[in-house]
């Protein structure tokens, strides 16, 4: 059986009212990316709004200066026009894949909590007994979703998201609107972090969360081990 992965990515390219420009962070994109493609899974990309997905220019060097999958990730004219034309969320049955994963960027912090699209599929997958994976912001596709019994789903979940530290590290904590580990915690959360910028994930049933940008990688692999898929050789090109 074809394994497939949704990735529901943000919409949003501006930091609320401030004018900054934010989108999506690209480790966060194409690390989990290839690692799902070169082990022979499908991985489709959607939105909640469909089309075209802003990148956070923060989140890029010049050509040539990136991590080696983000270089991969520039070149690969396939995946980038997958990231011109994702499907609207709305529109996917999620829970007809193995897994929902939702990289982070600041932009997900406005549009992936309030679109009732990203909420039923996160519901859908979950229901469905499927894999929810995030990384760093990305958590923030989580926040409304809710069980059958109208509870929020992290409700008593070992869960692990972008700090409320690594929050006031990056000079983001008035700008954002609410704080993700603080917002995850009053949902009923079981919250776990790590020290900020280390590499850190949590697995608790189905759920699969890292914390920030250098998560990614475990993120995935975790993901993968869930599915009882072995990794591929990493490849650059």
């Amino acid at each position: 059986m074809n394994r497939r992965i949704l990735m529901i990515v943000t919409s949003n390219a501006r930091m609320g009212s401030t004018g900054q420009a934010t989108g999506l962070w690209a480790e966060e994109l194409a690390v989990p990316y290839y690692r799902f493609v070169d082990a022979g899974l499908q991985v489709d990309l959607a939105s909640p709004a469909g089309g075209a997905a802003p990148i956070d220019a923060g989140s890029l060097k010049p050509r040539g200066q990136n991590e080696p999958m983000v270089e991969r990730w520039l070149a690969d004219e396939a995946s980038q026009a997958k990231l011109r034309a994702t499907k609207k969320a709305a529109d996917v049955d999620a829970s007809t894949y193995d897994a929902v994963f939702l990289p982070g960027g600041h932009g997900t912090m406005w549009d992936l909590p309030g679109d009732a699209g990203v909420q039923r599929a996160v519901e859908s997958a979950y229901g469905a007994g499927r894999l929810v994976a995030s990384v760093c912001h990305g958590a923030a596709g989580l926040v409304s979703a809710k069980g059958p019994d109208g509870q929020p789903l992290v409700k008593g979940r070992r869960i692990n998201s972008f700090t409320d530290e690594e929050e006031a590290a990056a000079g983001q904590t008035e700008t954002v609107p609410f704080l993700l580990e603080s917002r995850l915690r009053e949902l009923g959360a079981l919250f776990e972090g790590a020290p900020n910028w280390q590499s850190f994930s949590v697995r608790d049933g189905q759920f699969i969360t890292g914390q920030n940008p250098q998560s990614s990688d475990r993120v995935a692999l975790d993901v993968l081990n869930a599915l009882g898929v072995k990794p591929a050789p990493q490849r650059t090109a």
